[in-house]
């Protein structure tokens, strides 16, 4: 979908791409898919996941921090410690997406079977007509 307004264009698809294209490279590291199901369980700080994941302090910050701009997490400091908790941002266009998908594909496969069933079909009947 596409607006314009006189010289400014809003083109919403661009926007849920690029949601789409954030949430997907947060998810895409084993860390950080680790960081959420840890905080999943409880809040935690930085230094915490750090210990957790056996990384350096400034390699966590780095990750937490990709999960945040895609809005799967969120932080606040107090003090010295910065605490982490699961974002308020849920996952149902990503999901919506993945299950499009899904369904595109699994109508592929299905097509492919009855292609496959017709050719056994048909190669079976080939063969009952040469025994003939």
């Amino acid at each position: 979908m596409q607006i314009t307004y006189a010289c400014l264009t809003v083109n919403h698809m661009v926007h849920y791409q690029t949601r789409l294209d954030t949430t997907f490279a947060a998810l895409s590291d084993v860390t950080r898919r680790g960081v959420l199901e840890q905080l999943g369980g409880a809040d935690a700080s930085i230094t915490d996941l750090a210990q957790r994941f056996s990384m350096t302090l400034t390699g966590m910050k780095k990750h937490v921090s990709v999960l945040e701009q895609a809005g799967l997490v969120t932080t606040e400091k107090v003090g010295r410690v910065r605490t982490c908790k699961l974002g308020l941002r849920r996952l149902e266009e990503e999901a919506a997406w993945i299950e499009r998908h899904r369904q595109l594909w699994s109508a592929r496969f299905d097509a492919l079977d009855e292609l496959v069933e017709h050719l056994k079909c048909k190669e079976k009947a080939d063969v009952q007509s040469k025994r003939r």
